[in-house]
């Protein structure tokens, strides 16, 4: 396998997405079972942040030392990067240095300019488009506990943003039918949802959350203002007055429906604690299975 960079979904083949998280299931077992397993001995991983960060930076932080590498956090303050360096330099300097670059930030088209000038693979740690890594976490969680994610069908209820593009994309990868509920004016970008459509997705939209979630075998939802967006929370809050995934939208899903949300969450806002913190809630073992996803992922990417 030649050099291989992972800026959304669509980067891996649907055979390559089954395999990296088959990966993950067995390298999962392996860590709680106490085994080790270190493919990557001596390999390093360029962690660059121009976005906070809780679950992205610990679980390839910790994983890459599992797999017997390092890991090394590049916050933008606090390299040239923030102080204007162009990114395509960046990108040739710190992939003469590392084995791989993960990279969150803003604007996609800046981690698409990295991967054109960087002689390692890069990875998403999220951008404005997409999440990937999310999305393998998200699906793994769901097979652990409910079996293959083929044919069931998935609700998006809240905004269309970077989540709600990578369930797009996972219905490519996947096979999940995909019914998203979004506010006008919020919903997911036409182009990146026209391509799946294109490539066999089966994806319906509507303006109500209940219509989403009728018959769903998951429902998922994020909060309503990302990172960058807080000076439009309160024009937000009117927006998506109605789409708070409560325990009355729940009941319109399948009775052993699953909860996901990527977290973090504002309670009372895009979810209720009813949901989030009650039965039907996997968020998370959905936050611990990024450490194992993208343990799989570093090994598919990164491995001799």
């Amino acid at each position: 396998m030649g050099m291989r960079h992972f800026l959304t979904l669509l980067d891996v083949t649907e055979e390559e997405a089954r395999h990296i998280l088959d990966r993950a299931a067995i390298i999962k077992r392996k860590l709680k079972a106490g085994e080790s397993h270190r493919p990557l001995e001596g390999k390093t991983l360029g962690m660059i942040f121009d976005k906070s960060s809780t679950r992205t930076r610990v679980s390839f932080e910790v994983g890459m030392y599992q797999l017997g590498g390092h890991a090394l956090f590049l916050h933008s303050d606090a390299t040239q990067l923030g102080r204007g360096e162009p990114v395509a330099d960046s990108a040739r300097v710190l992939s003469s240095m590392c084995d791989g670059i993960m990279i969150r930030t803003y604007g996609h088209n800046i981690i698409q300019k990295f991967a054109e000038y960087s002689k390692v693979p890069v990875i998403n740690g999220l951008t404005d488009l997409t999440h990937p890594c999310q999305i393998l976490a998200d699906v793994l969680t769901f097979e652990e506990h409910r079996g293959s994610i083929e044919g069931k069908t998935v609700a998006w209820i809240g905004d269309g943003n970077n989540m709600a593009h990578s369930w797009i994309n996972g219905a490519v990868s996947f096979g999940y039918k995909l019914k998203l509920a979004c506010p006008k004016g919020y919903r997911p970008d036409e182009k990146l949802l026209a391509a799946a459509r294109e490539l066999g997705a089966d994806i319906s939209r509507s303006d109500d959350p209940v219509i989403a979630a009728h018959k769903a075998d998951l429902v998922s939802t994020d909060v309503w203002a990302s990172m960058g967006q807080e000076e439009e929370q309160t024009e937000r809050e009117k927006a998506f007055a109605g789409f708070c995934v409560t325990e009355g939208v729940m009941t319109h899903a399948n009775p052993d429906a699953l909860f996901m949300h990527c977290l973090p969450a504002h309670r009372g806002e895009e979810v209720s604690a009813g949901v989030i913190d009650g039965p039907q809630s996997v968020v998370w073992d959905q936050a611990e299975n990024r450490l194992h996803a993208q343990k799989a992922l570093l090994e598919f990417l990164l491995s001799d």
